[in-house]
């Protein structure tokens, strides 16, 4: 079995509003009080965190203590580029003012990356795209969206960037929308420290294969993170890893190791109506059992089984696998 270690978005041990339960699926939830959860999973070693925080009075000393109360370290840090003054976007704002806030928002959160030790600062650019047909000129607003973050990178050089695609929502179509989109406005802004966080969720849901979207993110060197979580396809559900789409999610696995990449197995998932503790735990159950898996599969046959894209052969292989590693 290989050393795992994994992570998760805080956001994970938060409290969750809709545009129908807009009083919230539970008490609010402190930034600390879900430090203190995510410490209560016990197989977790890092989390994300959001900045700005959402007590002002918060202290970065104030978090460092509770993160090491719980054993846990910082992995990112994302900045809410995505909130109400964002509407129209952040580093595509119409107003360049918005767009000087968002940039010196991201370099505050470069700032904390470097407080605490974390690997990058994580651009989640959710408003950034347009809603309706005419609403923009694309050859401007895809050139926004490449200059802000080519800005950030150059910047800050000794820190990394990653962009975590996602095809629709909050706009309705959003400017890095796919792996394919976003590889080519990285390899267009041609630094060496931007990459992609590969959000299993967002890829499925927007029509990719995510062991595919993996690979061709590898090949480029730009795999600089993931997030797992499950959902219906139609939309970001953002379920227990695992409990729609196994097999897709062990082909995942599946190339992540067979490409040699290293890094955090971390959870985006949003447990609106389960208790967050209990939905992280099946998570990493599960995620284990992958690793099991992994270790079992024969990966000589795999490869032979692919080289004469023999589908049964290789379903056969893979099923039994994951199937006996429970």
């Amino acid at each position: 079995m290989s050393k795992l270690k994994f992570g998760a978005g805080i956001w994970h041990f938060a409290t969750y509003v809709d545009r129908y339960a807009t009083d919230g699926y539970g008490p609010p939830v402190s930034l600390i009080e879900a430090i203190d959860k995510a410490g209560q999973v016990g197989d977790l070693s890092v989390v994300d965190l959001n900045y700005p925080f959402v007590d002002p009075k918060l202290s970065l000393d104030e978090v460092e203590v509770a993160l090491k109360r719980n054993n846990l370290g910082v992995i990112g840090i994302t900045p809410e580029i995505y909130t109400r003054q964002f509407s129209k976007g952040a580093f595509t704002n119409p107003d360049p003012g918005i767009r000087r806030l968002a940039n010196e928002m991201c370099n505050d959160a470069a700032n904390v990356v470097r407080r605490f030790g974390a690997d990058y600062v994580k651009l989640w650019p959710g408003q950034d795209g347009w809603d309706y047909p005419f609403q923009v000129d694309h050859k401007k607003l895809w050139q926004m969206s490449m200059d802000g973050v080519g800005e950030l990178a150059s910047q800050n050089p000794d820190l990394k960037f990653v962009i975590e695609y996602k095809p629709r929502e909050p706009r309705n179509h959003m400017s890095f929308d796919s792996v394919a989109r976003t590889l080519l406005g990285i390899e267009k802004i041609g630094l060496p420290n931007i990459g992609i966080l590969l959000d299993f969720g967002h890829s499925l849901y927007g029509g990719e294969s995510p062991a595919d979207a993996a690979q061709l993110a590898i090949d480029h060197g730009r795999l600089f993170g993931m997030d797992v979580n499950d959902n219906l396809r139609s939309w970001d559900d953002d379920m227990v890893a695992g409990s729609v789409h196994p097999i897709e999610l062990f082909e995942f696995f599946y190339v992540l190791r067979k490409n040699r990449w290293e890094g955090v197995w971390q959870l985006d998932q949003f447990p609106f109506r389960e208790d967050s503790v209990t939905a992280a735990k099946l998570a990493i159950d599960f995620l284990k059992v992958i690793d099991r898996a992994l270790d079992k599969l024969d990966f000589d046959a795999m490869q032979a089984a692919q080289d004469r894209q023999d589908a049964l052969e290789a379903q056969r292989l893979a099923r039994a696998a994951l199937f006996s590693s429970y």
